[in-house]
């Protein structure tokens, strides 16, 4: 069960380009701005990845002004924690149980998952904030994923399940966020 006290929220390289050329592109980013405000009402640990940004662009327009009171940090590793400032920045926020969206679901979001898994964490891929170029490779992705131990959750899933009562002190928030 996710309990907001040891869960945080990994969004991975929402950017430039290639953001607009993923499967459901529209979708992932309005999900991913759900899931980032709920995140925030919930009280949770933010960090944002970006890979290579000098080349390949900083984070959507769209999800930028989310980015306040957050971390965001750069990497040029395709696995969050091959990166020792990214793996130093997670690992000093004291989470135990990591929410990840993001893109390319097969090949960085993959990747930082794996890693986040092997490093004793727990994590839940937020299937509906997840995407890859090509709809076979996403599918790929999350199957592989779900077999080597992430547990798979949409947005909704996991703002509702972070809560656990409709007296939360945000559940209108989040009411009105997945309405």
């Amino acid at each position: 069960m996710l309990e907001s006290r040891d869960t945080g929220l990994l969004v991975v390289d929402i950017q430039g380009k290639l953001a607009r050329l993923v499967e459901g592109s529209e979708s992932l980013i309005a999900n991913t701005a759900r899931l980032v405000q709920g995140a925030k009402a919930l009280g949770l640990p933010v960090v944002w990845l970006e890979q290579n940004p000098d080349k390949l662009g900083a984070t959507v327009p769209e999800l930028q002004p989310l980015q306040a009171g957050t971390l965001v940090l750069p990497k040029y590793s395709f696995g969050a924690l091959g990166e020792p400032t990214v793996a130093d920045a997670l690992a000093g926020t004291g989470v135990g149980h990591w929410l990840v969206c993001g893109i390319e679901a097969h090949i960085c979001v993959y990747q930082s998952v794996l890693g986040l898994l092997a490093s004793g964490a727990r994590v839940s891929l937020v299937v509906d904030a997840v995407s890859s170029r090509t709809a076979a490779n996403r599918e790929l992705a999350i199957g592989q994923l779900a077999t080597r131990g992430a547990t798979l959750t949409s947005v909704e899933m996991c703002l509702y399940e972070l809560m656990g009562d409709c007296r939360h002190p945000a559940f209108r928030q989040i009411l009105a966020l997945v309405k």
